[in-house]
């Protein structure tokens, strides 16, 4: 039975684990099994891509696979061929398919309609393989006591914010979410975080006061302001400007706190340059773990069925 892996909720915490733990084997170089040998995956995107293309280009590579990019606009679907049926057709000829685009529920109309894995690479409403490879970042420093630090989100209430409302749920994590007033995440992806929090035992708290949020947090994680394909409103950037992650907010977490940052920033709005040099090792090692996390999920995903 194929596996799709449109939101987070689509794993049990149970494999949420194992996938962690498998990328940590995959990045000690403990696991280099080729669970991909003769297998052909397709990145079909519709948004740019830096690191979620060439870490899934690599992964799938590495573990003995072959890829194909796909950028929409050169498909039969942007003349209006229905996309069931280009969904139907890639089915034919591909193993597994990673997508990115503006649209969830396009995602989900393609994943209902596939024979084959279908993979969130980012829609605007979730981003599970950031968060999933985030928790990972997270694992590889604190352990299995990541379920007792805080982690705060501090910003927009976009689709990493959503998913890392499910992740923190997924996982049993204590996460903090502050953003303005009219910015919130979607309250879907909050009930779910917290309807796994009761299975889990981690916990969600909501605010529009960043100090609150940040107070002696162990991480504090931001993401751009204005995200792909929206338009730049300079109303929505005054108001988030008191969230900006800055010294003296940081002043308010734990002196040895965890930056992290999805990339890319936009430097001086989310966070300024001084705060993001001064965590950049650390950001850009949350970067490559999309490589290693996205191995383990692959494995996941064609192991398993």
């Amino acid at each position: 039975m194929k596996r799709n892996f449109v939101d987070l909720w689509d794993i049990s915490p149970d494999e949420g684990w194992n996938i962690i733990r498998w990328a940590y084997d995959i990045k000690k170089g403990l696991d280099g099994e080729k669970y991909l040998k003769g297998k052909t995956l397709a990145l079909y995107f519709t948004k740019p891509s830096t690191r979620t293309r060439v870490s899934f280009e690599v992964a799938i590579n590495q573990l003995g696979g072959s890829s194909i990019f796909l950028q929409e606009e050169s498909l039969q679907v942007a003349r209006g061929e229905d996309l069931k049926d280009t969904s139907r057709t890639l089915s034919r000829y591909l193993d597994g398919i990673i997508i990115r685009t503006d649209s969830h529920k396009k995602l989900q109309e393609f994943a209902q309609y596939s024979s084959i894995p279908v993979i969130n690479a980012l829609t605007d409403l979730s981003h599970p393989c950031q968060i999933l490879s985030d928790i990972f970042t997270l694992y590889e420093v604190f352990g299995e006591d990541i379920r007792n630090i805080k982690i705060a989100y501090v910003g927009d209430g976009n689709n990493v914010c959503n998913t890392w409302l499910v992740g923190a749920g997924l996982f049993g994590l204590k996460l903090f979410v502050a953003t303005p007033e009219g910015y919130e995440p979607s309250s879907l992806y909050y009930q779910a975080g917290e309807d796994l929090c009761k299975i889990t035992g981690g916990s969600l708290y909501l605010t529009t006061n960043p100090i609150e949020a940040v107070k002696d947090a162990h991480v504090v994680y931001t993401d751009v302001w204005v995200s792909m394909n929206q338009k730049r409103n300079e109303d929505k950037i005054q108001s988030l400007m008191p969230y900006q992650v800055n010294k003296k907010l940081l002043s308010h977490a734990l002196g040895d706190v965890k930056v992290m940052h999805c990339l890319p920033a936009n430097k001086g709005e989310e966070i300024t340059e001084e705060v993001f040099e001064a965590y950049a090792d650390f950001i850009f090692t949350q970067a490559e773990n999309r490589l290693h996390a996205q191995k383990a999920l692959l494995k996941f995903l064609f192991t398993q069925q």
